[in-house]
């Protein structure tokens, strides 16, 4: 696309995806505006201003929004799962009413700029692989709705349910419909961008990803003696942050005003996957693994397999393969994992405290929307896992 001396504006734009963003914008050309709580110093870039302010200030978005603009990336987010469930209040005031005050500022000047908005795979929530993974959902939840029609409900395409399981999910639910509300009803070009996880260097230690890095990064150093963590079950598609920012600037060039695309990998890989994986990544070669109780163990966990699942072949592990097909399940009663490897045995202990009180349990992404725009995934597990690795050292 050419952005060459294109107008642009990104909210949240010191965080982890706006600083990508920035500089993928300010290589293709773009004049680039900042708007966030922290204000950062621009180095002299001329292509570049930042405003401070704050979605809950009327005012700043104001001064922000009094120009030119063609595009509005909306990044601004409380984006932390855990602290939505500490903080609702704060989280819905900051990603929804945040998201209703920017809309509003961009009707009230009536500009004619197209915004993407950045959502979240998180909307669809409970997805469930089988018949009995909505059974076990069923007695641990009570009533479920939408009720499915089908198993499984993989890989998600934009018509799934949505299902939202944290305060944060249902925030970013709330944005996403303003956004086609806004496009319904004042004919504003908003484009919404369901993204799946995406991780690379610099994401913030709070997200499971660098919980996972920063810990084997520290074990290996001889800083601690075990690894500890929540629900190893959980399965997500991880994209590499820098694929994502590619998709949100072909959805500005590309997108279809009022419409909704998911971004991600169109692959899933469990928790427990993402440590074995970052344990051969600094060099364990990984034999088996055995659970502290009850004697579930697995041989060469970590060998790869690229059959079809859902409908959908993609690459991943042993371990993985069980557990989705419902053949291992890891649980607090097992109390952890030991790991046997080539130089020694490595703990990974189980965390009550880490377990949320309502999770996703698999989120697979059928990209197969934005990918007839041109989209496409440029990078692996392993070279998302290598990046965040060799950012710590």
């Amino acid at each position: 696309m050419n952005l060459k001396n294109k107008n642009v504006l990104i909210t949240g734009i010191s965080g982890f995806v706006g600083s990508y963003l920035t500089e993928s914008l300010l290589e293709l050309g773009a004049n680039v505006t900042g708007f966030d709580r922290k204000y950062e110093d621009t180095n002299g870039n001329n292509n570049l201003n930042v405003f401070k302010g704050d979605l809950l200030d009327i005012n700043s978005l104001n001064n922000a929004l009094d120009q030119d603009i063609d595009f509005i990336f909306h990044l601004a987010a409380q984006p932390f799962i855990p602290r939505s469930f500490e903080k609702p209040k704060e989280t819905h005031e900051i990603n929804g009413l945040g998201t209703l005050n920017l809309l509003e500022t961009v009707v009230s000047k009536d500009l004619g700029c197209k915004v993407i908005f950045a959502s979240s795979s998180d909307e669809y929530g409970l997805v469930f692989s089988s018949k009995k993974q909505y059974l076990d959902a069923k007695k641990k939840y009570g009533n479920i709705f939408p009720e499915p029609t089908s198993f499984p409900e993989l890989p998600i395409s934009e018509e799934n349910p949505l299902r939202p399981m944290s305060p944060y999910a249902v925030s970013k639910v709330y944005g996403d419909f303003l956004m086609r509300n806004y496009y319904h009803a004042y004919g504003l070009d908003t484009v919404v961008s369901r993204s799946f996880s995406h991780e690379g260097p610099g994401r913030g230690s709070m997200f499971v990803t660098s919980v996972i890095t920063e810990q084997i990064d520290k074990f290996r150093k001889g800083i601690i003696d075990s690894i500890s963590i929540g629900n190893v079950n959980a399965f997500r598609d991880w994209s590499h942050v820098k694929d994502i920012i590619d998709g949100y600037i072909l959805l500005a060039e590309k997108g279809i005003s009022g419409e909704v695309y998911n971004q991600g990998s169109m692959r899933t890989n469990s928790i427990l996957t993402y440590i074995l994986l970052s344990l051969e990544s600094v060099g364990y070669e990984i034999d088996r693994i055995e659970t502290i109780n009850n004697d579930k163990i697995i041989k060469n966990p970590t060998e790869l397999d690229n059959n079809e699942l859902f409908g959908v072949k993609f690459e991943k592990t042993k371990v993985d393969n069980l557990i989705l097909t419902n053949k291992l399940n890891f649980n607090l009663d097992d109390k952890g994992i030991i790991v046997f490897t080539n130089s020694e045995k490595i703990k990974i202990l189980f965390d009550k405290t880490r377990f949320r009180p309502a999770d996703v349990p698999i989120l697979l992404s059928n990209n197969e929307k934005i990918s007839k725009l041109g989209f496409k995934v440029n990078y692996s597990i392993d070279c998302i896992i290598k990046d965040q690795l060799n950012f710590l050292k």
